[in-house]
């Protein structure tokens, strides 16, 4: 098989894909996950800052 068919049967089965689902899962809320990102970024800077008594 050649890099150029595997390419194209790639591409092909990635707008399959995108057509059937609408490439969003119904549960997910971006707002919430990029929240809950944040939150738990914060939360190990604060950790790490406490833990680190070197200065």
């Amino acid at each position: 098989m050649s890099l150029s068919t595997t390419a194209h049967n790639l591409v092909v089965l990635a707008s399959e894909g995108a057509e059937q689902h609408g490439g969003n899962h119904d549960s997910l809320n971006p707002y919430l996950t990029g929240g809950g990102a944040f939150v738990i970024l914060m939360l190990m800077l604060w950790v790490t800052t406490r833990l680190n008594r070197d200065r």
